[in-house]
């Protein structure tokens, strides 16, 4: 290992890159200087805020363990506790520390030995959320109280240092509009004092009922980084989802395990298919539960949508992946002579990336029997279920890969979304796939098949293909304007006294009804963009998808879509771009996720020493690694990583060895 010789360097808030900070007498010339293993040490009480920077490590991927006050058999934190000697430097055993407030133990003895070691290291502590006063650096606090609704400024010190990836303010949720109250003080830091070591760097300022002043910053004192917040989180509130990657970054000085992107790709499923239309009458869908009298327009794209979509995505630089069914345009050309929808995809087919969503739609799971409400799985006479069989499942995957080729379609034949996520497993109808699937799709080529989040979130294997669900955009597929969702969505979502089917009364989740004129935009549209952004903001690269009829008629789709484009680049900067990848590319982020995720950290050796990264992994584990800009891989000599939100990251499989700028 390669050991660089420096003298130390006091702890200050900006140098992200320092990645070893010694207070006091430099080491012996011949001494290696202290080593800082890669995990976090989060003490909580139990409180919201702690536990919304703990979720954001573990979506993160950052290794961290966790020490629960209320627990009365809790380890000790003592120095014992916190660091050893390993080969002969001292070790310390975190790299940061997340605390509920600036002190929260019983034990003035174990905040004592906690000081002593975040001084001896150079540890930076994380204070969940805090009243100001002097003992974190600031004046008593001008307001208390709810904090929604309030928009909140970064300053320079923070857009220069941790968070260099928001460009835009910190917005409170309204809790009027659906969000959770947020509680906060505002108030103002006390006067720097050099000669006593004390300073207090502001980060995020913030008018609240005509009182300004600021709410996070970081105290420096005693030799002690410390950055305190004023205003309570919870995970899912979109001040904490755009605060919570510069939180981790300034508390690991940007050197972590981890990986940590904003994903969103969107699947159209169904496309050259006609969806059946939700019946505003009669509350049901022709085709799967009306009486077989009622009769609805099916909705389907038109060439006028094409050109539409075409150009929505050059104005939003973003791609809409078309899952597409030859089987719907086949029958169109068959029933007018030619297809005018197939037309104009086909002359702008580069713009897409498209999906095989089989030839016809079948459902490939069991036989199904529709003379039940609901329906079964037929069954033979010894009682086993009677399942699609595999030459069923190989053609209509072939046929569908064979019609886009004729056409100068390019398809990845590894990627799959069948009828319905069909073939897959059903509860409680079909308790277990089809055991026909796994063959059929691994000859043709198949790796990664389409399943849904809202019934399996978690990526499954089946044979040598792996699922990658998909979240609904709770669009229905069955509607074509924003008067129909509308209805349907209240049929769903409210209470029998209100004219809905009472669903909702079971987990008490009714609303009161939208209006058919303004629901849509005024209701529907906020809550879909804000569940999406949940999912894009916790490093989740599952895909969301809808339906070509979402994209005919009144286009309600793009309303959501723009929604989504706007409100993530009102925050973040250009530096972190939405990572609109392929089906496959994503379904593969997920595995790394998933195999990270239940790895024995305890088995993979991780640590800082004298500037020097060190990750020795055991073998055939990739480690997801996060450093700052200017780091070196050793191994090439050249940038470590890919450049995101001005860090780098990577998956590594193997040692490594990086070299942090200024080492």
């Amino acid at each position: 290992m390669k050991v660089v010789r420096r003298p130390a360097r006091s702890v200050l808030f900006g140098m992200l890159a320092a990645a070893v900070l010694i207070i006091g007498p430099p080491p012996a010339a011949s001494a290696a200087g202290p080593r800082i293993d890669l995990q976090v040490l989060v003490v909580t009480n139990g409180s919201a805020s702690v536990s919304a920077v703990a979720q954001q490590l573990k979506a993160e991927g950052v290794p961290y363990t966790t020490v629960d006050l209320r627990d009365s058999g809790r380890p000790v934190i003592d120095e014992t506790f916190l660091s050893d000697t390993v080969d002969g430097a001292p070790r310390a055993k975190f790299q940061g520390v997340v605390l509920p407030n600036a002190s929260p133990f019983g034990d003035d003895a174990e905040m004592a030995a906690l000081a002593a070691y975040e001084k001896r290291f150079g540890i930076r502590q994380l204070d969940a959320h805090v009243r100001p006063s002097a003992a974190v650096g600031m004046n008593a606090p001008a307001y208390s109280g709810p904090m929604d609704g309030v928009t909140a400024q970064l300053t320079e010190s923070a857009r220069a240092d941790a968070f260099r990836y928001l460009g835009g303010p910190v917005r409170f949720d309204d809790a009027e509009r659906g969000g959770t109250v947020t509680d906060g003080f505002v108030a103002t830091p006390l006067p720097d004092d050099p000669g006593a070591g004390k300073s207090f760097t502001t980060l995020a300022t913030a008018t609240v009922k005509g009182t300004t002043g600021t709410i996070a910053g970081v105290y420096t004192h005693d030799g002690r980084s410390e950055l305190v917040l004023n205003f309570t989180s919870e995970r899912e509130q979109w001040h904490f989802q755009t605060l919570g990657r510069g939180l981790v970054n300034w508390l690991t000085k940007g050197v972590h395990l981890g990986h940590d992107r904003n994903y969103f790709a969107v699947h159209s499923d169904d496309v050259f298919m006609a969806d059946a239309r939700w019946s505003t009458e009669y509350n049901c869908t022709p085709t799967e539960d009306c009486d077989d009298e009622v009769e609805t327009k099916d909705i389907r794209m038109a060439p006028e949508d094409v050109s539409y979509a075409t150009q929505w995505q050059a104005k939003n630089g973003f791609t809409i992946d078309m899952a597409y069914n030859g089987g719907g345009s086949d029958e169109a050309a068959l029933k007018n002579g030619v297809d005018p929808l197939t037309v104009a995809f086909v002359a702008v087919k580069d713009k897409f990336r498209w999906l095989n969503h089989t030839y016809s739609h079948p459902f490939l799971g069991c036989v199904q029997n529709w003379r039940t409400d609901p329906w079964q799985c037929t069954r033979n006479q010894a009682g086993e279920i009677t399942y699609v069989s595999e030459a069923t499942i190989d053609r209509e995957v072939s046929r569908n890969v064979q019609w886009a080729t004729s056409r100068g379609i390019k398809v990845d034949g590894s990627e799959l979304v069948t009828g319905e996520h069909s073939g897959l497993r059903v509860t409680p109808q079909q308790p277990d796939d089809n055991p026909f699937l796994a063959t059929a799709l691994a000859k043709n080529g198949v790796k990664w098949t389409a399943s849904d989040a809202s019934r399996e979130r978690d990526q499954r294997v089946i044979g040598s293909v792996r699922t990658v669900p998909r979240h609904p955009l709770n669009i229905y597929y069955n509607v074509g304007t924003a008067a129909e969702e509308v209805d349907q969505y209240n049929w769903i979502h409210t209470r029998r006294s209100d004219g809905g089917s009472g669903i909702c009364e079971d987990d008490s989740s009714c609303i009161e009804p939208l209006d058919p004129d303004t629901g849509y935009e005024s209701y529907i549209v906020p809550v879909e963009t804000r569940i999406a952004l949940t999912h894009v903001l916790a490093n989740d690269p599952r895909p969301h998808y809808a339906h070509q009829s979402n994209q005919a008629e009144e286009r309600i789709l793009y309303p959501v879509l723009e929604r989504v484009l706007a409100q993530y680049w009102s925050a973040f900067a250009a530096n972190t771009p939405l990572i609109n990848a392929p089906m496959s590319a994503l379904g593969d982020e997920l595995r790394r996720q998933d195999a990270w995720r239940a790895a024995d950290k305890s088995k993979v050796t991780a640590y800082v020493q004298d500037g020097t990264v060190t990750v020795r992994p055991p073998a055939g584990l990739e480690v997801p690694v996060t450093a700052p800009e200017g780091t070196l891989d050793v191994a090439n000599g050249a940038a470590f990583g890919q450049s995101y939100a001005g860090e780098r990251s990577a998956y590594r499989a193997g040692d490594v060895t990086l070299t942090l700028p200024g080492a």
